[in-house]
């Protein structure tokens, strides 16, 4: 499968910035992760990408759209590939007004408030990340699967730091990780 790391954000700017929370809930993306998400669209065209899994924050799905409508998918949501709850940007928009925004894609799965209401554990997210992990192996065509994630997410997975707007391969059979540096990029 691929993962794709959402485009800046409001919040990634600021804080890249400053190194403070600048009280950003649901950020969504600014011009450059507009670009970005344009310009994941165009390289992943020729990935042979069949299915679009997508964390329900405005920023992933703001970067999704643009994948969704070169390859004519539709994007399923999942709150397994959310963000690290740690910042305000991790505060989510609730599922109602995520259907009045994106009234093509399905919430019904979703509990009105998906997201935790407190820092998540970092043991909490690595578990998350297995689940995920272990749902996408027992798929027979994961390989053809982009999850259009976030950092702490994408670290759990793979125990690498991702840049906005960058994807790599992953494959979901291979063992989970049991831990990595949590140390903001």
């Amino acid at each position: 499968m691929i993962l794709l790391r959402h485009g800046q954000s409001e919040f990634n700017l600021h804080f890249s910035a400053t190194r403070r929370d600048p009280g950003i809930a649901d950020p969504r993306l600014t011009p450059l992760g507009h670009q970005q998400a344009e310009a994941a669209a165009e390289a992943l065209a020729a990935q042979g990408i069949t299915r679009i899994i997508a964390s329900p924050y405005t920023r992933a799905l703001q970067t999704a759209a643009p994948v969704a409508r070169r390859l004519g998918l539709k994007v399923m949501v999942n709150p397994l590939v959310r963000e690290r709850y740690a910042f305000t940007c991790d505060i989510g928009s609730p599922c109602t007004a995520l259907g009045a925004e994106w009234p093509h894609l399905d919430f019904s799965h979703m509990e009105e408030t998906w997201w935790p209401l407190q820092e998540e554990p970092a043991d909490q997210v690595m578990a998350r990340a297995a689940r995920f992990r272990g749902e996408m192996a027992a798929l027979q065509d994961w390989s053809d699967t982009l999850v259009v994630a976030h950092w702490g997410f994408i670290l759990a997975m793979t125990g690498q730091s991702m840049p906005n707007g960058a994807w790599l391969r992953c494959d979901p059979t291979e063992p989970a990780l049991t831990e990595v540096s949590w140390k903001h990029h």
